[in-house]
This record gives structure tokens, sequence and C-alpha cells, in this order.
């Protein structure tokens, strides 16, 4: 549990960011962040409020039980017009420690414009800010793009939840999705004063008279491509840095044979490693916001809202389980928890030191075949590794760190020349390095050359002294293999 003094400190630090928010009355006095912004989505009918299903069909399904989404809502099949949806979405924007949202708009008179109200009120009410996600409807224009702009200003612009970023001349913020459909964004300079306008593109040549960017694929986001430059580009002449971030990705039941790349959750791993992206200055520079891909794009699998850990039967639901550690109803809150692990650390003024506290310390295994000792497994070098006496599952690595540190995660890898394989790995955590309790349960983890013969495991939040790896399977050698074991806080 987090201490008065560190409580006092971080509410200090977002005042002094102009990042805080003070809930309204009855919302809970918990921070958040108004940089971080959730892509959310108030598209969604049902026959309670709407008068039918809206969206929920998608992909020729039949709700409330069959929905075109491969995981399902622990609200069910909701309507966005519902005010106590409104409500408890909102509730949950804010324990995932973010403070805006940005909500998806198709153009004056849409059925989310008709919405936007509803919406601006429930975020009063809980003390969020909404920003704008203007999407590609039929014949938008670089004119109409400004008139929106223009409209949504005057329509909605004294809402206390209109989201203005103080940082930047209490500018609105708008994001715009494909922005590459249109080439010439001249007009933009006549909202320059007092909006900011996002272009959806790491490409620097595309962005004249935009007021910055981001990416929102939440793809592409694994590996970051063209993140470094576009943020070196927008710090150097003076424009807001964006990058988007996901859980995962899969849309199989929302868009049947579509062969968009599937991005697995892998326990909570991918959405780590997009945010680690986003914050190392090697790959994402310094945000100036992160936005998050998405709260509740529930056709894309991208969503952070939570998902039912028992989703009605028989349709092939997936569900959070295992994410971070957290099993049952637990698992359905992990994202928003783990979002605002990431928020808290990214409101911090410089990127936390992350060094591995695993390398170089006393590194004990229940085997080993000569030769491939377990000091092999965390001396920095990767051509060396660690491997178990074959045909002898299970195996495991245990590495004492010293002391107790707080580890948001392990990094395990093999040489990199290696073929592809799978590890069933679980991991533990002991105070005396005896009794062991789970903080990231079974699961396959799928080492390739693709992601550098490397993967990340989440663990749930704590300080542990002695980290366990127990390998159960390897579909590459009858054994378990490590190169290199590394911890980090974060």
């Amino acid at each position: 549990m987090r201490t008065l003094r560190s409580m006092v400190g971080l509410l200090a630090l977002l005042l002094a960011l102009g990042t805080l928010i003070v809930p309204a009355s009855g919302a809970a006095a918990q921070a958040v962040a108004t940089d971080v912004h959730l892509f959310y989505y108030p598209w969604y009918g049902s026959p309670s409020v709407y008068g039918s299903y809206r969206h929920w069909q998608q992909g020729g399904h039949t709700p409330p039980d069959s929905l075109g989404a491969n995981f399902y809502p622990t609200l069910g099949a909701y309507d966005s017009g519902d005010t106590g949806v409104l409500d408890q979405h909102m509730a949950w924007v804010r324990r995932s420690g973010a403070g805006t949202i940005v909500t998806s708009w198709w153009g004056q008179g849409s059925y989310e414009d008709s919405l936007t109200p509803r919406i601006l009120a429930a975020a009063e009410r809980h003390g969020v800010k909404v920003a704008w996600h203007l999407e590609p409807y039929a014949g938008r224009t670089a004119e109409s793009t400004v008139a929106d702009i223009e409209y949504i200003r005057s329509r909605y612009g004294s809402s206390p939840a209109y989201y203005r970023d103080a940082a930047h001349g209490d500018r609105g913020a708008f994001y715009v999705f494909e922005s590459l459909r249109t080439t010439d964004w001249a007009p933009l300079a006549r909202v320059r004063e007092h909006s900011i306008v996002l272009a959806q593109t790491t490409d620097t040549s595309k962005v004249a008279h935009f007021g910055g960017m981001y990416t929102y694929d939440g793809i592409a986001g694994a590996t970051a491509p063209g993140w470094k430059n576009a943020a070196d580009y927008c710090r150097a002449n003076g424009l807001v840095w964006a990058p988007s971030v996901a859980p995962g990705y899969l849309d199989d039941r929302a868009v049947p044979g579509n062969t968009t790349p599937t991005v697995d959750r892998d326990g909570g791993a991918a959405y780590d490693r997009q945010w680690t992206n986003a914050l190392s200055p090697e790959t994402g520079g310094a945000p100036t916001w992160v936005s998050v891909t998405s709260f509740n794009e529930w056709h894309e699998g991208s969503t952070i809202e939570p998902a039912r850990s028992a989703p009605p039967g028989g349709h092939g639901y997936l569900t959070y389980e295992g994410a971070y550690g957290q099993t049952g109803a637990a698992a359905e809150t992990a994202y928003l928890d783990r979002t605002r692990y990431w928020v808290e650390r990214f409101t911090g003024a410089t990127p936390p030191a992350n060094p591995d506290l695993a390398r170089g310390r006393r590194i004990e295994a229940s085997s080993n075949v000569p030769g491939y000792q377990p000091a092999a497994a965390n001396d920095g070098n990767r051509a060396t590794y660690w491997e178990s006496a074959n045909h002898a599952f299970p195996q495991s690595l245990t590495v004492d760190l010293g002391a107790r540190a707080e580890v948001g995660r392990l990094v395990l890898s093999l040489p990199a020349s290696w073929g592809p394989r799978t590890q069933t790995l679980s991991v533990g955590a002991s105070d005396d390095g005896r009794t062991f309790t789970t903080v990231a349960g079974s699961a396959e983890h799928r080492f390739t050359a693709a992601t550098g013969n490397t993967v990340t495991i989440p663990l749930t939040a704590g300080q542990r002294r002695f980290l366990r790896v127990t390998v159960t399977a390897n579909t590459g050698w009858p054994a378990g293999q490590v190169a290199e074991l590394e911890a980090y806080r974060v």
C-alpha cells in the first residue's frame, strides 16, 4: 500500500505538471493524469435505450450472447447512451489513472454526436476530461474538419469536461484518424490558436499545419517503427507527440476472414512492451501525451475495459485470465490497474532509472547439464546459457536479488541465432527462498527471431527478494533453457 508521504509526493508532482484533476463530488479521490488519453467508443446500442442492438452484431453475430468481439464485456451488450453505463465507464477511467477520454466522433448530427451531451455530463460527474477523435466520415475534407472543430467548440466548449491543455495555451485536442486521406491541410491554420490537431502518422513530411502526431495503431506499437524520429521532430518543432499503446489486437469475430495481424496479449506482456517503447528515450522519445488504444474498441480486441471472466459459453470468447497474475473476477480489471501502474511512471518528470536487478546475482537451478551452469543465465552474455537436465520437467531457475525490491517484469532471452521455440513458464516470488507465491501464472511464451528471441513476463505488483522461473515444457528441446534472466522495476 502506498504510504501517505508517497501519495502527497505524487499529488504535488501532478500539480506541478498541471495534470491533476480533482474529482467531482462523489467521485473517488484518486489523482488522474490528463496527459494520458484513452480512445473511447460511444457507438454501441441495445434495445433498452437505442431500440435495437447497434455495433454488437458486427460480423453477423446475434446479441446479447453472440457479439462481434473476441472478449465479452463485463457489462454485457451495453448501450452507450445508458447513463448508468456512462457512469461506470468514467469510474473505470478514473481507476486507470487516465484523466482524458478521446471520444469517437463521426460528424455533425451523427449518432455519436447526439450522445456527446451525456458523455460530457458523465465525465464532469467523475472529474474526467473529453477530447475528440475525428473519424473519416463520407465527404470529410480539411475544410469540413475545420468546421467540425468550430462546431464542437461552440456547442460543447462551455462544458467543464471539455479538455484543454494548460501546458499548451489551454487549447483543446482533436485527433484526426486516417489524416493521410487528405493531402492539403492548410485550412487548419484557422484553428491553431485554440485547438491542437494531431495527424495519425509518423511520417514527418505529412504533418504540415498540424499541431502534433499520434499513431493509434495497436499492432505497430510492439516495435515502434518511426517513433523516435517522430518524437525528435515534434520536440524540435514545438509539436505534441502522443504515441499510442495497446494491450493487444484481435478482430477475428468482428471481421471474419480478415488477414490483419494479431497481437496476442501474452498475459499483459504486450501492453507492457508498448508502454516501455513509448516511455523509453531510445524508442518513444519523450511523449507529450500517451494515447491508449483503447478503452472499449471491442471489435478489435484492444480494450482495457473489464471483460467478463465467465462469458457466455459456446462462442469461443477469450478472457483476461492470467493477466499480470490475476485470475477469475480479479482479472477483469487487470488492464485498468496496469494502466495506472504505467500512468504513475509517465507522470514522473523523467523516466526512473531501471537497471537489471538480476545481473550478476546469486542464481541456482534445479539441475543443469555439464557446461551449461545457472550462472550463465545472468552473466550479461547471451551467447552462454543455462540448460536443465533433459526429459525431466519441471525445472526451475532461482535468482536472489540480495534484498527485497519492487520488480514489475522479467525479460528472458535465448541466443539470438536459435530457431523458434515455445517454453511454458511460470514465475514465483519469495522473501525467504523457501515459500514461493505465484506472481505470473503458467503460460506459453514464444521465442522467435521477430522478437529477438526475447519474451517479457509482467509480474503482479509487489516487493520480493527471490524470483523463480519454473519451466514445464519446451517445444525446441526437452529441457529448460535461458540465456539471460533480467529483472526490472518497470
